[in-house]
């Protein structure tokens, strides 16, 4: 049987909409993808490492993993999901599980992984309570010395797009990345519902340091996922061209912990050591 409330029901309805791995094949998806790889690879250069993904969707990352020889645990609160991953890996000889659950209450034993992911919940967490629970989950099931790399969504992100792309001077939108601005909430904008995500918590960069400070995690760092390269007026062209893509990629290694320049990046990963 089916848990129960293992995600906001508004969160489930999006994703059983919405394909979760389509969004890796456009618009900024294959440069968020490329990039989180090649963080991920950083602090995961061992083979054979346990690696539990929470959040980890249709699998993208966790098949990546499994294939590359590591031991892997996929979780997800969406039954989609969990399907989507399963058939992901029927067609792969490396395999990893799949379990149906959410972040705040992880079924795995104490000090399991040499790596934990959490790639989606810290923003579909509205509550700053909610969020750290699962980040002392992660921490839970996390071994001595371990590793945790988070995703979350910046502050400033919708913003950003808005003014490039015109959309700030629409009143739902501009009132949504409004409350953004001043207090995280992102929900969306009730006239245009289906084009965003639904509600979640965009963070600044300080709050989601300190929220890993008070789990007591150790070596935090805070890296720029996509940095401000996507901000090129002809990116998705000169993303096709090899030379070019290579200055953009080499700009985004320069300035990806820059604390200055982090807030012009869509994404953030934060890094921390139990």
């Amino acid at each position: 049987m089916k848990p129960q409330n293992l995600i906001n029901s508004e969160i489930e309805a999006f994703y059983c909409k919405v394909s979760d791995e389509d969004r890796y094949t456009k618009g900024l998806g294959p440069l968020e993808l490329e990039r989180n790889k090649t963080l991920i690879g950083r602090y995961i250069k061992s083979p054979k490492r346990v690696v539990i993904d929470v959040g980890g969707g249709t699998g993208i990352y966790s098949q990546w993993l499994a294939d590359l020889g590591h031991q892997v645990h996929l979780v997800d609160p969406v039954a989609k999901h969990i399907r989507k991953a399963k058939s992901r890996m029927s067609e792969h000889k490396q395999k990893f599980t799949c379990y149906l659950g959410e972040s705040k209450r992880l079924c795995f034993a104490d000090n399991l992984a040499d790596l934990v992911l959490v790639h989606g919940p810290l923003y579909h967490l509205q509550s700053g309570s909610e969020r750290i629970k699962a980040i002392k989950e992660a921490k839970r099931v996390c071994k001595k010395n371990g590793v945790i790399l988070a995703v979350a969504i910046n502050y400033a992100s919708y913003t950003l797009v808005g003014l490039l792309n015109g959309m700030i001077h629409q009143q739902g939108f501009y009132q949504m990345c409004r409350s953004h601005l001043l207090t995280g909430l992102h929900n969306p904008p009730q006239d245009n519902q289906a084009l965003f995500l639904p509600q979640a918590f965009f963070h600044k960069p300080d709050e989601l340091i300190n929220e890993f400070k008070q789990v007591d995690l150790r070596e935090i760092d805070l890296i720029a996922v996509e940095g401000m390269s996507w901000l090129d007026k002809d990116f998705f062209q000169n993303w096709e061209n090899p030379v070019k893509k290579k200055a953009l990629m080499s700009l985004l290694e320069l300035t990806e912990k820059d604390p200055y320049l982090i807030s012009l990046s869509p994404h953030m990963m934060i890094v921390g050591r139990k």
